[in-house]
């Protein structure tokens, strides 16, 4: 099945038009991405002429961090790369996934920081900025107007069901999304001086056996949270964003329902394509090492040491000393997060029914 670029730019423009009822800013927001797309198409030709070396292998080894959003990936993502394990991708280098543009750039990044969207993100779980280390699936709707992304944030208020446009068993982008995302993580480590990409998709999810095909050696770490806490957290993320944008709960009732219906059918998908997938043998288990959320928060050092050994990682004195310090702040955290389910129109016993074989497989 193919949709467009064409059909993806009308489709979000009346999607976003008739639904806050703005048909200006969707209009000039898609000029001046298209006019930053332009630009980094050409720097990224250069990229190849001036920084040949960056090139010069394919990705190896790579780690995966995949998982629903608001399970524990950004903190145990961050960690890894924050401690040297490999280097992940920060907001501004998919926005501008060139070297040159990076090297050009980076002097200006505090004044970008002031007119950056990403005030728009609730900073109630981690705080984000053009310089976080992202998850990478935002890559794929900054270069092309695609993916979970997409789906999460636009298409999910469309009147029609679209979840087909962005369904790895519909419309299998695998081909497009890795090579662009292989150029990104290739430059990345050029410019942190690393040899190995430590990177979150939480697509992956849906499309395990895709990329262990891609990439044979790489090694996944998929996080296993409670849906009870997972689901109605993702889905505050998200809302989070559109209420400072947008003013979701001013919008009407209906909306904002129709909204939440189809975005908590695309997260309980997520779930339950990997586990399908995990029960049916369709991929290789060696490489995939499960995660669950209370282990990071109450066993983290030994959890720790048990990543290391799966990735293949020798860690220094000094990883071992942080890992033993962050072993003792996770067991004494408390969240002070909690979510309304009415809020989202769901209950507990509707959520434990749609993700009753995640329960039971990786909860009982």
């Amino acid at each position: 099945m193919k949709i467009s670029i064409f059909k993806r730019l009308s489709k979000t423009y009346t999607t976003l038009g008739s639904t806050f009822g703005n048909w200006i800013a969707p209009l000039t927001t898609g000029i001046l991405i298209g006019i930053l797309r332009l630009i980094v198409g050409c720097a990224r030709v250069l990229d190849k002429i001036f920084f040949p070396q960056a090139f010069s292998s394919k990705l190896k080894n790579p780690v995966m961090i995949v998982g629903n959003p608001r399970s524990g990936t950004t903190f145990l993502h961050r960690y890894l790369v924050h401690n040297g394990i490999g280097s992940g991708s920060q907001l501004w280098q998919m926005l501008y996934p060139s070297i040159l543009l990076q090297k050009m750039l980076k002097p200006v990044l505090p004044f970008l920081e002031k007119v950056s969207p990403t005030k728009h993100h609730s900073t109630a779980a981690h705080k984000t900025s053009l310089q976080s280390v992202e998850t990478d699936d935002a890559a794929i709707l900054f270069r092309y107007l695609d993916g979970f992304f997409l789906y999460g944030f636009i298409l999910s208020w469309s009147n029609e069901d679209l979840f087909h446009w962005v369904d790895p068993d519909k419309r299998d982008m695998t081909s497009r999304d890795y090579n662009f995302l292989e150029s990104i993580w290739l430059r990345n480590q050029y410019m942190a001086g690393t040899n190995r990409t430590v990177g979150k998709l939480f697509s992956i999810s849906a499309n395990v056996p895709r990329f262990q095909n891609r990439f044979p050696d790489g090694k996944i770490l998929y996080l296993v949270r409670d849906p009870l806490s997972v689901i109605p957290s993702g889905l505050s993320l998200v809302t989070g964003v559109l209420d400072k944008k947008f003013g979701f709960w001013s919008l009407p009732e209906e909306k904002r329902q129709h909204f939440i219906h189809n975005l908590y059918g695309a997260l309980v998908q997520l779930l339950l394509r990997f586990h399908a997938d995990w029960e049916a043998n369709n991929f290789d288990k060696s490489k995939v090492f499960i995660v669950p959320f209370q282990r990071m928060m109450e066993d983290f050092d030994t959890l720790m040491t048990e990543i290391m050994d799966f990735i293949q990682h020798e860690p220094t004195e000094a990883l071992l000393a942080d890992i033993k310090e962050t072993a003792e702040k996770q067991r004494s955290f408390e969240s002070k997060h909690t979510y309304d389910l009415e809020k989202f129109g769901l209950t507990e016993e509707q959520i434990r029914k749609d993700c009753a074989d995640i329960y039971n497989t990786f909860l009982s």
